[in-house]
C-alpha cells in the first residue's frame, strides 16, 4: 500500500476520534439556564393607568419634596377618578408613614404601598356549590353579556359544566349574543322569547340547573339604569327567585362596571349593592383611555373586592385582578 494512503487513513482516524471526544464532552456539559425574560408591563393595565402614571412620574421624577409635591399629588389622584374621599385617605396615610417634609422618593414608596394595601382582597370563593350560581348585573353598555361569556370560558377551561341563563329579555340582541357565547364555549343555555319576564326565565334556569346537574350557573340580567326604582325592584325579584330555588344562592353577585365612567361607577356600585348585595366587581374597558382610579374609590368607600378586569376583546382578556400588578402599572408603565 502506498505511504500516502496510510497517512490519509491515519488522519481520518484521528479526526474521527477528536470528533467523538468533543461530542462526549458536549453531552456531559450541563445545559445553560435560559435567560430570564425581560419584565413586560401587564397587558391593558398600563394603557388604563398611563395618564396617571405619567403624572406620577412627572411629580416624583423631579426629586425634592415640600408642599408642592403633596398638592400636585392630590390633583393627580382626584383627576384620575380616585375621588376626593379616597385621595384624602391615601394622602393622610402616606403622611403618617413618612411625614409631611419627606423626600419625593419616600412619598412614592409609601403611596405605592398604601394603594396596594387598599386594593388587596381575599381570593374569590371557589365554585363548590351544586350548582354554584352567579348573578351578574350592571347598567346597559358596560359589556355585561360579553363578560358573562368570558366567565363561562374560564369555567369551561377548568372542566366545569356551565349553564347560561338569558335573563336580559329587554334588549333584543342580548339573548342572541348569549347564545353565541354558549355555542362558543360549550355551555348550555336557557332562553325564552323576547319580552319574557326575567324572573320566569331565571326560574326555569334554576330548575334546569338542578335537573341537569351542572356545576356553574351564570345569570344574565337586564341592563338597567340604577336610578330607576321599578327596574331595581325587578332585579331584587330575580335574586329572590334564585334564593328560593337553590339554597344559599346566589353564591356570588358580580357587578360589571365600565372603567371609563369614572366616579359615576361609584354611584352605580352603591345603588346595586343596596338592591342585590353585590359581593364583587368586574371592571371592563381597562384597555382603552380609562384612568382606572375608580377602582380605588369603589374598594375604599364600599369595601367591594375587584374580582376581574377586562383588558381587551378576546376570550382570554378577562383576568383575575391582582392588586400588586395594577399598582405596578400605575408607577411603572411607559408609553410603548
Amino acid at each position: 500500500m502506498e505511504p500516502w494512503v496510510l497517512e490519509a487513513a491515519g488522519a481520518a482516524a484521528l479526526a474521527a476520534a477528536l470528533g467523538a471526544l468533543l461530542l462526549w464532552r458536549r453531552r456531559r456539559r450541563p445545559p445553560e439556564a435560559p435567560a430570564a425574560p425581560a419584565p413586560v408591563a401587564p397587558k391593558g393595565f398600563s394603557a388604563a393607568a398611563r395618564r396617571l402614571a405619567g403624572q406620577l412620574e412627572s411629580i416624583f421624577g423631579a426629586g425634592g419634596g415640600g408642599e408642592a409635591v403633596w398638592t400636585e399629588l392630590e390633583e393627580a389622584l382626584i383627576g384620575a377618578d380616585v375621588g376626593v374621599r379616597t385621595t384624602t385617605m391615601l394622602l393622610e396615610r402616606v403622611r403618617s408613614r413618612v411625614g409631611v417634609s419627606a423626600a419625593s422618593a419616600a412619598i412614592k414608596d409609601a403611596l405605592r404601598a398604601e394603594i396596594t394595601a387598599l386594593l388587596a382582597s381575599p381570593p374569590p370563593p371557589e365554585a363548590t356549590g351544586a350548582p354554584w350560581v352567579v348573578l351578574v348585573t350592571g347598567v346597559n353598555g358596560v359589556g355585561k353579556t360579553t363578560t358573562i361569556g368570558k366567565l363561562a370560558a374560564r369555567h369551561r377551561a377548568a372542566g366545569r359544566r356551565v349553564l347560561l341563563v338569558a335573563g336580559d329579555t329587554f334588549r333584543a340582541a342580548a339573548g342572541d349574543q348569549l347564545a353565541v357565547w354558549a355555542e362558543r364555549t360549550g355551555a348550555q343555555l336557557v332562553q325564552h322569547g323576547p319580552e319574557a319576564q326575567p324572573s320566569a326565565v331565571v326560574f326555569d334556569g334554576m330548575k334546569a340547573a338542578l335537573a341537569r346537574g351542572v356545576d356553574v350557573v351564570l345569570v344574565d340580567t337586564a341592563g338597567r339604569l340604577h336610578t330607576r326604582t321599578p327596574l331595581m325592584e325587578e332585579l331584587r325579584k330575580v335574586r329572590r327567585v334564585i334564593a328560593r330555588e337553590v339554597p344559599d344562592a346566589p353564591h356570588e353577585v358580580l357587578l360589571v362596571l365600565d372603567a371609563t365612567t369614572g366616579q359615576n361607577a361609584l354611584s352605580q356600585a352603591r345603588q346595586f349593592t343596596e338592591a342585590v348585595e353585590v359581593t364583587g366587581v368586574i371592571v371592563t374597558k381597562l384597555d382603552g383611555t380609562a384612568r382606572g382610579g375608580m377602582l380605588l374609590a369603589v374598594r375604599h368607600e364600599l369595601g367591594l373586592p375587584i374580582r376581574y378586569v377586562g383588558v381587551g376583546e378576546g376570550v382570554d382578556d378577562l383576568r383575575p385582578f391582582d392588586a400588586a400588578e395594577f399598582t405596578a402599572a400605575l408607577f411603572e408603565s411607559r408609553e410603548p
